[in-house]
């Protein structure tokens, strides 16, 4: 898999550390030959992203808040000096307040519902729109990172599963309206790893426990499951699958009980 992406450039966004889904996808694509560029929202995360990057041949490493459009703008100029042009991009971006992930989704705030949307959701539209001219002509492939919880009740998910919702339906617009500059789009369902988002989500363990126990695997995946899955859409191997979601949770969303 050494060479499978040799020659070809990418993005990704939503590395926080090196438990996220986001790196074990970043050092996949990596293995695999992509020349990279990371971004960090805030002041507070570039310093763990930079160590990061180092570990990907030095990447470049750009801020990108998705809530201050002008940083977005900025990222996509930097990045056709830095890398020329664009074959992927990786959309590991999510965000709900702590407190809309407790109680009941009939309690969510008017804020917090328009801040999971914004972030979780509305940003995938924002980074496609960005990067397109970047892509263009190019094979390119846009991936981003959804959960069960967006097409079924999944206890404390509450707001982030209606963001996922809204996430899934602009894969499928964002496929439509970019398939004919040669730009795919796609998402990958993971069943739910140990992270530091995931920590947020009441009952985690629970849920952990339940997915073992039922799913066709018999297993909980890895973050390196899911890097496989975007590895593979990222690369020429997956040509022609655009405005799927692709499930990476051993099976699970298969079953009825």
């Amino acid at each position: 898999m050494t060479a499978l992406l040799e020659g070809r450039t990418g993005l990704v966004l939503g590395v926080a550390n090196k438990r996220s889904l986001a790196w074990a996808c970043a050092r996949a694509l990596h293995g695999a030959g992509m020349r990279l560029a990371l971004t960090y929202a805030g002041e507070r995360l570039e310093r763990s992203v930079r160590g990061l990057a180092a570990d990907l041949g030095d990447a470049p490493v750009f801020p990108c808040d998705v809530t201050v459009p002008a940083q977005v703008d900025e990222l996509f100029a930097r990045l056709g000096d830095e890398l020329g042009g664009l074959d992927s991009v990786l959309h590991a971006i999510a965000f709900a307040k702590r407190e809309e992930l407790e109680g009941e989704y009939l309690q969510t705030s008017l804020e917090g519902w328009r801040l999971a949307q914004e972030i979780s959701a509305y940003s995938l539209t924002q980074i496609a729109r960005g990067a397109a001219p970047l892509m263009e002509g190019r094979d390119g492939s846009i991936v981003t990172l959804t959960y069960l919880g967006g097409e079924r009740v999944v206890p404390s998910y509450n707001v982030m599963g209606v963001a996922k919702a809204a996430l899934e339906a602009s894969v499928r617009y964002l496929a439509n309206d970019l398939g004919p500059r040669g730009i795919r789009v796609n998402a990958i369902s993971a069943g739910p790893v140990r992270t530091l988002s995931a920590s947020a989500v009441a009952g985690f363990n629970t849920i952990l426990d339940h997915i073992e126990a039922r799913a066709p695997l018999r297993r909980n995946i890895t973050a390196e499951d899911v890097a496989g899955a975007c590895t593979f859409l990222c690369s020429p191997l997956a040509s022609g699958v655009t405005g799927s979601t692709v499930y990476v949770d051993a099976g699970y969303h298969v079953m009825g009980v």
